[in-house]
């Protein structure tokens, strides 16, 4: 490792310990997750060249783990699924997409196939692999634990946001449908759930109004 990888390491620490600790204090422990997390949030501040964490909306956040490497993004960003600006897309991968809403560039962030092994050299004193994740993935630099790429999504930013106050009601179940997630069937405008195939089934029939 490099004089002035081990100084920028060195420069960033009191932002990551600041990060961690957020992080940790929604799980009530860290784990080797988190840190990915919140590693991969601090990259996409480079990547995009936008200051991070926001206090906008701004930046909009792909995951692809609705794990704990969610809220570790989540805490070095303020991308929030309840602020509207994260979205799980659950590939079983931490890794993350960030995309500037203004000019569109899109990054890809995800762990460098080989981190896991390299992290051990970061990390000497660990007594076990896990220890040694934790420890090691703190002190990787950059370039050795994550791996950018640009990246063009498939389907239009816009879609995913939508626009705020859009309601309408399903023409089946009688339900409230916001932010655009009607689907168009047979000429009726009908929720993803009556539209099918849903993640539930009624156990009851309907009650009588």
């Amino acid at each position: 490792m490099s004089i002035g990888a081990f100084e920028a390491i060195i420069a960033r620490v009191p932002t990551l310990e600041k990060f961690l600790e957020a992080s940790a204090a929604l799980h009530r422990h860290l784990c080797p997750r988190q840190v990915l997390g919140v590693r991969i949030g601090m990259m996409a501040e480079d990547a995009l060249g936008i200051e991070l964490p926001q206090n906008d909306k701004r930046v909009f956040a792909v995951v692809e783990t609705d794990g704990c490497a969610s809220d570790g993004i989540a805490v070095a960003t303020h991308c929030w699924v309840g602020r509207r600006t994260m979205r799980v897309e659950d590939y079983g991968k931490v890794a993350a997409t960030f995309v500037d809403t203004r000019t569109g560039l899109a990054v890809r962030i995800a762990p460098r196939l080989d981190a896991r092994e390299r992290a051990s050299r970061y990390a000497p004193e660990a007594h076990t692999h896990w220890e040694a994740m934790l420890i090691g993935y703190q002190r990787m630099p950059p370039n050795e634990l994550l791996a950018a790429r640009k990246v063009v999504l498939r389907a239009p930013l816009d879609e995913w946001i939508s626009r705020a106050n859009l309601r309408v009601c399903c023409e089946q179940c009688g339900e409230e449908i916001m932010n655009q997630r009607e689907v168009a069937r047979n000429g009726l405008a009908l929720c993803r759930s009556c539209a099918g195939p849903s993640y539930y089934s009624f156990c009851d029939s309907p009650q009588p109004e």
